[in-house]
């Protein structure tokens, strides 16, 4: 389309008298005819009908602009659309016209396009369908033909105001029975659940669990549309991260893959093994300064694996629900001692109850009633203690800023350990005039 089609000085009229409608006739076109179209229009003309256009196909737009024509329009831009329209661009491509901005609003724009690690808005997609609220129902219709033969991935269809706030959602079937003149608003079902896009992603996904949507919008603080999470995709990421805790809660590191390389590989794992080492080493001597006892009632020995490998199962258990407590942000921090004290009941119960059975094998199976008292007794403190160590450890590391599935499992196995065999050895030594 040149300069000297005739129909030029029409279309600039109806885009300076109406620049609403002409954004939405835009919306139905084919993103090639209609960058011809704003190519032949003056630049103001252009920059007042992309505010009006929904902020993914302005992004298409631009990307398919000459280079000058981009400058100059995006820098007519005002700063939070265009940092909405430069999230639907890739990163490279992002940051390539980033460097084109004026130096003032390149700035402004990375200001909006920065979000926290793990938060809605770094996870989001921005390939998502949001028609304005006055758009006609038959534009709507023309425009989502249009994406679904170019595989739009869409879940569902968005409606969004003149500022891009999102005000609604659209279902097919009220689309395909409403007569085309009919206003999208008209139709459109105003209770829209949404995530805020600094909100957690494991909020995320316990939000989503509830609702089983397979998408859900995200938006900013004055409700515009940011963009979209995928259950799908979200759940892959937050197994993924889940897979991390487990490898950090056995000393490996979160970033090690099964072919990652050796020497990252014992560069993340061998320190941690240092400490278990060292831990390993306290919990024996611990047993070193019950030698004597030990070495005249040698039977001591065949329990010591019991009483302390029990106490890591109930001390492990406590450890998960309050691990799962802390990613899933279940735990307030004014209800973290009622937990611990919860869990230390817990594990008050599970002491009395397995040191009970283990006092009644020990005694049908040596014949010594003070033997399965000693057992039974260093089983219910263990236990007890499993409970209360299982819930403080991983809140205390999780207050002091550290990661709690890194170091948790490795204090929690030394606490076990020592005070298993601690318990278990000092009511034999209490007891060994009845046990000798």
């Amino acid at each position: 389309m040149g300069k000297n089609n005739a129909f030029l000085p029409l279309i600039e009229k109806y885009f300076e008298r109406d620049p609403v409608a002409a954004a939405h006739v835009l919306e139905a076109m084919s993103s090639s005819d209609a960058v011809e179209v704003l190519k032949t229009i003056p630049l103001s003309m252009t920059a007042q009908a992309l505010r009006h256009v929904n902020d993914a196909f302005a992004a298409v737009l631009l990307q398919k602009m000459p280079r000058a024509l981009f400058v100059r329009i995006a820098n007519t831009l005002e700063v939070r659309q265009a940092a909405n329209i430069f999230l639907q661009f890739p990163e490279d491509l992002r940051r390539e016209f980033l460097e084109l901005l004026e130096e003032k609003k390149k700035r402004q724009v990375q200001d909006l396009l920065i979000y926290p690690r793990d938060s809605a808005g770094q996870i989001m997609t921005v390939d998502f369908v949001a028609f304005h609220g006055d758009l006609k129902v038959k534009e709507a219709i023309q425009k989502i033909r249009y994406l679904a033969q170019h595989d739009s991935k869409a879940s569902y269809i968005y409606v969004i105001d003149k500022e891009g706030r999102l005000i609604g959602i659209l279902r097919m079937r009220d689309l395909l029975l409403t007569d085309g003149n009919t206003l999208l608003e008209s139709i459109m079902h105003r209770d829209v659940f949404s995530v805020d896009c600094f909100m957690d992603r494991e909020h995320v996904a316990n939000e989503l669990s509830k609702r089983n949507y397979f998408a859900v919008p995200v938006v900013d603080h004055e409700h515009i549309l940011l963009g979209v999470i995928r259950a799908e995709q979200l759940i892959a990421d937050v197994q993924e991260e889940a897979v991390e805790d487990i490898q950090k809660m056995f000393g490996a590191s979160g970033d090690e893959r099964a072919f990652s390389p050796v020497t990252f590989s014992l560069r993340t794992r061998l320190p941690w093994l240092h400490v278990n080492l060292m831990t390993a080493f306290l919990a024996a001597w611990v047993v070193s300064l019950f030698e004597d006892i030990i070495a005249r009632i040698t039977v001591l020995a065949v329990f010591l694996p019991v009483v302390a490998g029990q106490g890591g199962n109930a001390g492990a258990q406590s450890l998960a629900v309050v691990m799962r407590g802390i990613v899933m942000r279940e735990i307030p921090p004014s209800r973290g001692k009622q937990l611990i004290l919860k869990e230390t009941f817990i594990g008050f119960i599970n002491g009395l109850v397995i040191g009970v059975v283990t006092a009644a094998i020990a005694l049908l199976w040596q014949g010594k009633p003070f033997l399965g008292l000693v057992v039974g007794l260093g089983m219910f403190v263990n236990l007890t203690i499993a409970g209360f160590a299982g819930a403080l450890i991983p809140l205390t590391m999780k207050a002091v800023g550290l990661d709690p599935a890194q170091c948790s499992n490795i204090i929690l196995t030394t606490v076990t350990d020592v005070m298993g065999f601690l318990s278990f050895l000092g009511f034999a030594v209490l007891f060994r005039g009845y046990l000798m």
